[in-house]
Order: structure tokens, then C-alpha cells, then sequence
């Protein structure tokens, strides 16, 4: 089988990452953490296998799937590539977003 599709995050992806992560360390448990990372890996996989399988956002060229209920990843497919250009948090004004 196919191993599929390089997935690669983008600064902005992972410094928005970043942010969520220690906004759960400092509001939630581990468990919400681990909750979070799992279902990261397993998005990852699937979008690695299928990049079209999400639904296309407002953004020519982009797709979007919700994390969990309080994050949205965008992500675009380049080639044999996936770049995840966003993991945007559901809770902040949709004017801070930056794709």
C-alpha cells in the first residue's frame, strides 16, 4: 500500500498549535492533552491517505475539518504534499485568523 501523502505543518500552523496547547495546560488536564494529540495523529493519517476527503473551505484551494469542537485545520494539498496552513482556534474572533 501506498504510505500516501507528506504531511507538513507550516510556522503559523504550529505556532497556533502552540497556543492551544498550553491554553489546555493551564485550563485543563493532561487527559484533554492526550484527547487533543490522538485525535491530531489520527486527522493526520487520514488526510495523508485521502487529502480529499474534507470538505473545501470559503478558500479556493483550501480544505477544513474540525479538531475536536474547538478547533478548525485548513490544510492544502500541493502535489504529493499536504500543508497545514492553520489550526485555528474555534474561541478567538474569526478577525485573528491568518491563513
Amino acid at each position: 500500500m501506498k504510505s500516501g501523502y507528506k504531511v507538513l505543518w507550516t510556522k503559523n500552523a504550529l505556532e497556533e498549535l502552540n497556543k492551544t496547547i498550553e491554553y489546555l495546560e493551564q485550563n485543563f488536564s493532561e487527559k484533554e492533552i492526550h484527547k487533543l494529540a490522538n485525535k491530531i495523529e489520527n486527522i493526520s493519517e487520514l488526510i495523508s491517505q485521502n487529502p480529499h476527503l474534507f470538505s473545501k473551505s470559503e478558500f479556493k484551494g483550501v480544505h477544513k475539518v474540525s479538531v475536536l469542537k474547538f478547533n478548525t485545520l485548513y490544510y492544502r494539498i500541493i502535489k504529493d504534499e499536504v500543508q497545514i496552513l492553520s489550526f485555528f482556534s474555534n474561541r478567538q474572533s474569526p478577525q485573528k485568523w491568518k491563513l
